[in-house]
């Protein structure tokens, strides 16, 4: 029998809106993390969602590059801990934080989101850090996650 590649490490379903989600004391015996949400922002249009790692508030440590569409109209450029789009319908971003736990490299993440009126987004960012990643902060521009979503973290192995 094949070993299961993806680990799970942690699921939240959000029983109420919160404002942001933590993950906190993430192992360091993987190689890679992978990270689902799939959920709604709790009011208003579209919003970025951004990333904290091991409690780092500082926008100058992360850069990202990012490009979206939804079948009318493009944009691209790039945006500090840009990480995901979610929408008042329901929206899913997957990322890959690749290398995570090794200590002698900047951290990056490829992220992918997709929602309502066919958008799509493509995201590459870095976390200008030599730490290994044990806890990241997930958090909407403004009104955070709705009741009933789901945010998981699984661990790859090598």
């Amino acid at each position: 029998m094949p070993t299961p590649t993806y680990t799970p490490l942690a699921t939240v379903t959000l029983g109420s809106s919160a404002a942001s989600v933590t993950f906190s004391s993430i192992p360091a015996t993987y190689r890679d993390l992978i990270f689902v949400l799939s959920g709604v922002v709790s009011a208003g249009a579209g919003e970025v969602i951004r990333v904290n790692f091991n409690g780092d508030t500082t926008s100058g440590n992360y850069s990202a590059v990012f490009a979206n569409g939804d079948g009318s109209n493009t944009a691209s450029g790039t945006e500090a801990r840009r990480f995901g789009l979610m929408y008042v319908s329901r929206s899913q971003t997957v990322a890959s934080f690749m290398d995570y736990s090794a200590t002698d490299k900047h951290k990056t993440y490829l992220s992918r989101a997709g929602g309502a009126s066919n958008a799509f987004e493509m995201i590459a960012g870095r976390w200008a850090n030599t730490a290994a990643i044990t806890s990241f902060r997930v958090f909407p521009d403004a009104n955070g996650f709705a009741s009933g979503s789901t945010l998981s973290l699984y661990g790859v192995i090598a």
